[in-house]
């Protein structure tokens, strides 16, 4: 499955990219970098930046909430119907999970598209066109800042980054891209992103955050809305997920600060508690 390239800094951009054309300036947000395609098989092949994994489960936990969101919410007949060969086709964007700013978790998506790769073509699709594409697939592309805006207009020392789509805070930075393939990314200065360690909690606290009331009623809401019972094995199953995706990955692991087992355990046991009281 093709990489995707890395990202040079402006001050290393290729100078292509600020001569001439038409700039599209994204968002650049903080999360894990994630890119599928549609397999001959018809299932959905995912990578992370270094590897191609056999299949979604295998990627890390923390990615399980956007490999889901991508599975149900993926439209395979548009997309079979678009191109020749589907697995030609490789998607590369973000899964949003916590590295370090803290985002919106209830209104960000779990997975938010930023570039196309055609095999065929053997080129990445414009930015013109990524957010189309994207849309009519049944995912969300990462929000574009401005759109066809001169090269010989833009000064990265001079541009004010906005604020942030999804939380109330300024973004983390811009992702700069034309037409031409050549891209470059400006940090925030003002955005620092925490690499602390984690501070040191129990399962029962984190049980108790994640496992609320009002956290496992909304997860419950969102089975409902997709047709799918709520069980406890079900609701559990969420609420897990949900809560990897907005912890440091640091914080549960086999081994300290937090035991996964006894996290996993703890959460369960509200999960069964909520089913019973509320007469699910």
């Amino acid at each position: 499955m093709k990489q995707l390239p890395e990202t040079p800094t402006v001050e290393s951009a290729p100078p292509e990219l600020l001569e001439s054309g038409h700039l599209w300036i994204l968002e650049s947000v903080v999360g894990a970098p994630l890119r599928f395609r549609l397999g001959e098989s018809g299932a959905v092949e995912f990578g992370d930046a270094e590897r191609v994994y056999a299949n979604g489960g295998e990627l890390p936990p923390q990615y399980q909430h956007a490999v889901r969101h991508i599975q149900r919410d993926l439209d395979r007949e548009a997309l079979r119907s678009a191109v020749d060969d589907p697995s030609a086709i490789v998607f590369f964007g973000t899964a949003m999970q916590y590295r370090g700013v803290d985002y919106d978790w209830t209104r960000t998506p779990s997975f938010l598209g930023r570039e196309i790769w055609s095999a065929k073509a053997e080129r990445f699709r414009p930015p013109d066109a990524v957010d189309g594409i994207f849309e009519r697939l049944g995912l969300q592309a990462i929000n574009p800042l401005d759109q066809e805006l001169s090269a010989r207009d833009f000064t990265p020392e001079h541009y004010s980054i906005p604020q942030s789509a999804w939380y109330d805070g300024p973004a983390a930075g811009i992702v700069i891209r034309d037409k031409g393939g050549h891209r470059a990314r400006l940090s925030n200065p003002a955005v620092a992103v925490d690499d602390s360690a984690p501070s040191q909690t129990t399962a029962d606290e984190l049980a108790a955050r994640y496992g609320s009331d009002g956290r496992l009623a909304r997860l419950a809401d969102e089975l409902r809305r997709e047709g799918r019972p709520v069980t406890v094995d079900h609701l559990f199953e969420r609420a897990f997920e949900s809560a990897l995706r907005e912890l440091d990955p640091r914080s549960v692991r086999a081994e300290g600060p937090v035991e996964t087992s006894a996290f996993r355990s703890e959460l369960a046991a509200l999960a069964a508690e909520f089913i019973q009281n509320n007469n699910v």
